[in-house]
């Protein structure tokens, strides 16, 4: 697959004025870079290590989560935490993505994309190394927002990086990146009780060793962070790896344009130009050079900021991530100890939550593609919330008689993050936009996500009980649901919020 993203595709025309002058004109997809003034296209090696990088970074994205709920029990015993404690450290997440995920975008502007991944990913790896050892419920809190902080800014950055570099396959790289955040999800769900028995029942040891896997991340971004790879939007043309190839040009249309076929020619300005006759050059649209060369480099001018707050597709999208993050999170927080309070032992429990991690393995897979296709997201989202509202039901009702079915249900229904992240995608039709909506989205979402898992925890331990949380959990569903499909409507933020 790294070496299909990294073919170039390049078609050439010519049109020919009346003093036979011939105007080449280029097509050339960003994902793949194009041969202009500023440089050479980059090698096949780069595009594969930009792969790699986007991979073992979605790898990264949740295992910090839900190996924390399969030893959710251990961790709470080892440190003296009450269930409304546990809850609160359920709702740590969120909170991060809120408060970091919104700095994400001026943090790019400044140090570049790829500089950005990269301290997220180191971040990641020192958080998940010292929580366990902390010696406190304070530490391990401020360890974990270490982690989690990493997460926040890696969160936000991957449709951008999706956007600028891949405008053509937006569906199949969001499937692709969301399908290894799934296994990496499932996989610590699966294998977190499993290695911690193995190194001798140490909790500490269990939630430690994932700081490996985060120190694998941090390497194949190391070139782009000396070639200060700049974030599209930021009045920069991408600048080099250290490879010394250059970046691809930034794509200014959004995936259907490509399609179409509405745009023959992106030179490294990222501005088009069109051979009317002999010479001359137009913009987008009639009458402006939008990006127009400023210099031998290409450097574009900065475009002025989406007013994103007006557009009601991109609150319907925030509203609609956020609900769909409120049961991620308390299905990676909580999940395991339902199963484990109805009588089901803890190393299948925590089997069980991979298996509800694992379904969005194929399935982040084939959503986004299926997505990308649809003129409306809305059917989607309502087979996701019937299939969340059935397995809430299962959990009630018999949560240890079926709890493989109820484990299938919920993870069909968690694959409502990845139909977001494509939503991100397609309701933004430049990068800078995307760059503006999915910054948006995800902060706002997630502060709309931190009540949830905080008032499970509540719930569960004034109660006594599962009932009230998951009449919670089914409860929410039917929002959810309702502005999804006004998210899913064939609009843009563009369109919506004017500039």
């Amino acid at each position: 697959m790294m070496g299909l993203m990294a073919r170039e595709e390049t078609r050439t025309t010519t049109r020919t004025s009346p003093r036979t002058t011939t105007v080449p004109k280029v097509r050339s997809s960003a994902a793949h870079g194009t041969e202009g003034p500023g440089g050479a296209s980059p090698r096949a090696w780069t595009m594969r290590l930009l792969v790699a990088g986007i991979v073992l970074s979605a790898l990264n994205l949740r295992p910090a989560i839900t190996s924390l709920g399969a030893l959710l029990e251990e961790v709470r015993d080892g440190l003296g935490m009450s269930g409304s404690v546990a809850g609160l450290l359920t709702s740590v997440p969120p909170l991060c993505f809120a408060v970091f995920g919104v700095m994400a975008p001026r943090l790019a502007r400044r140090f570049g994309a790829g500089a950005v991944v990269c301290a997220g990913m180191a971040a990641i790896a020192t958080g998940l190394l010292l929580r366990p050892y902390t010696g406190g419920t304070a530490g391990f809190l401020a360890a974990s927002a270490l982690a989690l902080m990493g997460i926040a800014v890696s969160n936000v950055l991957m449709p951008v990086i999706v956007k600028h570099w891949f405008p053509d396959r937006v569906g199949s790289m969001t499937g692709l990146y969301s399908m290894a955040l799934a296994l990496g999800t499932a996989l610590a769900a699966a294998v977190t009780v499993p290695l911690t028995d193995a190194l001798g029942g140490s909790w500490q040891s269990g939630l430690a060793l994932w700081a490996a896997l985060a120190v694998a991340a941090v390497l194949p971004w190391l070139p782009f962070v000396r070639g200060r790879a700049r974030m599209p939007g930021a009045g920069d043309r991408p600048a080099e790896p250290a490879s010394g190839d250059a970046a691809p040009a930034q794509a200014a249309d959004g995936p259907g344009t490509h399609a179409a076929g509405a745009v023959e020619t992106r030179g490294a300005s990222a501005g088009e130009t069109r051979g009317a006759s002999a010479g001359e050059t137009r913009g987008a649209s009639a009458g402006e050079a939008r990006g127009a060369s400023a210099g031998p480099d290409g450097a574009r001018a900065v475009a002025a900021p989406l007013r994103i707050t007006r557009s009601r597709t991109a609150w319907a999208l925030a509203v609609f991530f956020g609900l769909q993050a409120t049961a991620a999170y308390i299905t990676m927080g909580w999940m395991a100890q339902i199963f484990r309070d109805a009588g089901v032992p803890a190393g299948t429990a925590g089997l069980l939550l991979a298996v509800t991690m694992v379904m969005g393995v194929p399935l982040a897979f084939v959503i986004p593609r299926l997505a990308t296709r649809l003129p409306h997201q809305g059917p989607i989202v309502l087979a996701l919330g019937v299939c969340g509202l059935a397995g809430y039901a299962g959990l009630y009702l018999a949560p240890a008689a079926g709890a493989w079915a109820w484990a299938v249900l919920l993870g069909i229904a968690n694959c409502a993050f990845p139909l977001a992240l494509t939503m991100v995608g397609m309701r933004a039709k430049t990068g800078p936009g995307v760059a503006q909506l999915s910054a948006f989205a995800q902060s706002t979402g997630y502060l709309i996500s931190i009540p949830g898992p905080l008032l499970v925890g509540v719930l569960y331990q004034h109660s006594g009980g599962w009932g009230l949380p998951i009449a919670l959990m089914s409860a929410l569903m039917i929002p959810q649901m309702v502005v999804g499909v006004l998210a899913g409507r064939d609009r843009t933020v563009e369109d919506e919020a004017g500039r």
